[in-house]
């Protein structure tokens, strides 16, 4: 561009105007590159952030089913011993009342025959007793 001390020209004009254009073309294009880069760069971060989280979710569903897994067995042996303690529990019961049954019969005979002896006895004081007095 040729400067002069005198008032610009229409043809100055139209060479600075061209410039300043041209410059600005220039200088679009290199915001326009620079964009282009930072939203491929933000494609990569999201690609990076997408295998990160199918990761993530396939590790945690493997870990899941495996936790999931030892729930359902744990549960299974809690109730295979519910069963087994409901069952011995049953059997010492049924133990438990036949022995009180037991137990009750020979109480019941004996003092059954403590009553029967008891009356024997008190039957031959009594004789014992009208024979003596005169």
């Amino acid at each position: 561009m040729v400067v002069s001390k005198g008032a610009a020209t229409k043809e100055d004009l139209k060479n600075f105007k061209e410039e300043i254009v041209q410059q600005f073309h220039i200088i679009s294009e290199d915001v326009i590159s620079q964009v282009k880069q930072v939203a491929q760069g933000v494609a990569n971060v999201n690609e990076k952030v997408d295998r990160f989280r199918e990761e993530i979710k396939r590790d945690l569903g493997n870990s899941f089913g495996t936790l999931a897994q030892a729930i359902t067995n744990t549960n299974d042996k809690l109730d295979r011993t519910r069963q087994e303690l409901k069952a011995e529990i049953q059997e010492t019961r049924q133990e438990i009342l036949a022995a009180v049954k037991f137990s009750y019969a020979e109480l019941d005979k004996r003092i059954t025959t403590l009553e029967k002896d008891f009356l024997d006895l008190k039957h031959r004081v009594e004789r014992i007793e009208s024979r003596s007095i005169p």
